[in-house]
């Protein structure tokens, strides 16, 4: 298993962290990154994302399927994270799109 990790692009400052959104500038950031992973991505990419605000619409310029984790977001532990992805013995690759 390959394991792929994208931190979100720029966002803005806030009080409410998981409503945080990408500045104008994270989502050109965003639609640059996600055309280089469309173009290069792996066969058999399974891609999971945290339910934040800026981790969703990062992940929605890759244009692709996604799953959103709970157990992937702002404050999740590495245990979490682990397990979303299926890590060591899921076939393919996994892509997260977190923080």
């Amino acid at each position: 298993m390959d394991l792929l990790l994208w931190r979100h692009a720029e966002a803005e400052e806030g009080e409410d962290d998981l409503k945080r959104r990408l500045t104008e500038r994270g989502e050109r950031q965003a639609r640059l990154m996600g055309a280089w992973i469309r173009e290069h991505q792996p066969k058999d990419l399974r891609i999971i994302v945290s339910p934040s605000i800026r981790t969703q619409q990062t992940a929605q310029a890759l244009k692709l399927p996604y799953e959103t984790h709970r157990k992937i977001g702002p404050d999740a532990c590495v245990s979490e994270l682990i397990a979303a992805t299926g890590w060591p013995d899921a076939a393919g690759s996994v892509l997260v799109v977190g923080h």
